[in-house]
């Protein structure tokens, strides 16, 4: 699954115009991955925030609010950029209303939809465990937080609201994120989802606390990082994505 981050800071501005950038990392990368291994299966996080000088998932207007239509239709451009690079799957993660149905439609327009998948987070909570991973994508916003467009953390109806928007627009793929403390989550997707696939994304924070838990002597950490994804997939999910597949490809 590709992340891309800038190489200069200069890069970033209102817009996210290095995120389809055909000289940008995204783009760069799946070209790359699949001439060299044509064989591995290419998904693509499609959001702006690593792109954008405020650190916000979408375009913001002159008042410091998300413009949701406007911000859409990036986010769009952005998946249709890299489909047509060559990715599987494009994962839209930025929680915008309506921008698995603008996904949707411009890859059926350019006659993509018929290769690519749409993994949606249909529930993507905001929270405390996400840190790891936007210290290392330059990706904090500048100002203000993401609880105007993530989910609140008791927001199981608002969840689930979400993820049948997402199912009725069109997604292929559901995902929870994050995935340990939303274990009912992921079973309610499961639920509404009856003949989709389950996706749940374990963050960088649930993989740091438990490499700090065993560090600190208060677990193994093979056996917690077993027990912590098993728990996840008899929740619901079929597909888990972890920071733990190295280990897991070491390990087994």
């Amino acid at each position: 699954m590709l992340f891309g981050v800038p190489l200069h800071p200069s890069a970033k501005d209102a817009l996210g115009t290095a995120a389809d950038d055909p000289s940008g990392p995204v783009v760069q990368a799946i070209r790359l991955l699949r001439s060299r291994f044509p064989q591995l299966y290419i998904v693509t996080d499609v959001c702006l925030c690593e792109y954008t000088a405020h650190g916000h998932c979408g375009i913001i207007r002159e008042d410091g609010t998300l413009d949701n239509a406007q911000s859409v239709d990036r986010i769009s451009d952005v998946a249709l950029a890299y489909a047509a690079a060559g990715a599987h799957c494009v994962a839209p993660s930025d929680m915008n209303d309506g921008r698995v149905r603008a996904i949707k439609l411009k890859l059926i327009e350019a006659g993509l939809a018929h290769r690519v998948l749409l993994m949606s987070y249909g529930a993507k909570f905001s929270g405390c465990l996400y840190g790891p991973f936007r210290d290392a994508a330059g990706s904090c916003p500048s100002f203000g937080d993401r609880r105007c467009y993530q989910l609140p953390p008791g927001g199981r109806g608002l969840a689930r609201r979400a993820m049948q928007r997402d199912i009725s627009e069109g997604a292929d793929i559901i995902m929870v994120k994050p995935a340990g403390s939303y274990l009912d989550i992921i079973r309610d997707a499961k639920e509404l989802a009856k003949d989709l696939p389950i996706a749940a994304y374990q963050v960088s924070g649930e993989y740091a606390m438990i490499h700090a838990g065993a560090k600190a002597g208060v677990f193994d950490l093979k056996s917690m990082a077993f027990e912590s994804t098993e728990g996840i997939l008899r929740a619901g999910a079929g597909i888990v994505v972890s920071y733990f597949v190295p280990e897991f490809l070491d390990w087994l």
